[in-house]
């Protein structure tokens, strides 16, 4: 027994070395990243402001994707009640691990994803490609197609399959949701801009790496970082909150928009663009 352990961990370790060697051989440096961003935003901006059909299922898609990681990590991170009631880390780690699916889809795959788009569109918007109201209206339509693409899938992939219809998820749901929209307003806000600060990150550390795997790792770090502290990302919550009132929580619609989505979104916003898309510019576009 102890022999294969040996032999399987030294196969991991060789194997963890050859991919950490290739790693450092395909990371972009700081200024290739900000002029990917730069790439990114502008061409982010131009099917806003054109392709509406495109955009919108690229939008809906994502929102799709984010909520596809939040039954996940529901799913396993409340799965093991009997291991996790004497260890409430655990259950935020197993969570936190799961998340990520979403945000590694978005990246690898295409999508348009609001929080991700808070940092992205900054630093083209300050080299002066386009203007203020190019970021809002993006940011607007795509907030509302990651929330349509959220709330189908939540209805029909998960409500009306029944995946959270039984405990340990019924129950978890409900707290979960009840939870999101009974801490104070200035609580969701700051959390909202711990949540996207890692979000928008790992979208960084994504175009950092020239390599599946490392835009992979890239994206899932900083994001199962977030999940596991508890911070509140905006269209994560599209799919908690909403299932929660379906599963039958305490909660009323309008409350959800007033003390969980406005707090959260506006702090996601500060994370991303000020936080990740600002500094980043003003470092490596501006101050120079």
């Amino acid at each position: 027994m102890w022999g294969f352990f040996f032999v399987f961990l030294l196969h991991f370790t060789i194997f963890v070395t050859i991919i950490g060697i290739y790693e450092i051989m395909s990371v972009n440096s700081p200024k290739e990243v900000i002029e990917s961003a730069v790439t990114v935003g502008k061409n982010k901006v131009a099917l806003s402001s054109g392709n509406y059909g495109k955009f919108a299922i690229l939008a809906m898609l994502a929102g799709i994707y984010i909520a596809f990681g939040g039954i996940l990590s529901l799913t396993i991170g409340f799965g093991f009640p009997e291991i996790t009631a004497n260890n409430p880390s655990l259950q935020k780690l197993l969570s936190g691990c799961m998340f990520p699916i979403g945000l590694i889809l978005v990246v690898l795959l295409g999508a348009e994803l609001f929080t991700g788009n808070n940092a992205l569109l900054i630093p083209a918007y300050m080299k002066k490609h386009y203007g203020a109201w190019a970021i809002i209206k993006n940011w607007t339509l795509v907030y509302f197609g990651n929330l349509v693409g959220a709330l189908a899938f939540t209805y029909f992939l998960v409500y009306q399959c029944g995946l959270t219809a039984t405990d340990p998820y019924h129950s978890a749901i409900i707290k979960v949701a009840e939870a999101k929209v009974s801490m104070s307003w200035s609580m969701v806000f700051l959390k909202g801009i711990g949540a996207n600060w890692c979000v928008c990150l790992a979208v960084w550390l994504a175009l950092s790496s020239r390599s599946f795997v490392g835009k992979m790792l890239g994206c899932w770090l900083p994001v199962m970082a977030f999940v596991a502290l508890g911070y509140e990302h905006s269209i994560a919550n599209m799919f908690f909150i909403p299932l929660g009132i379906m599963e039958g929580a305490n909660i009323g619609i309008w409350q959800s928009i007033t003390t969980n989505f406005i707090p959260a979104t506006l702090g996601n916003i500060v994370g991303g663009a000020i936080f990740v898309g600002c500094a980043y510019g003003y470092v490596n576009l501006l101050n120079k």
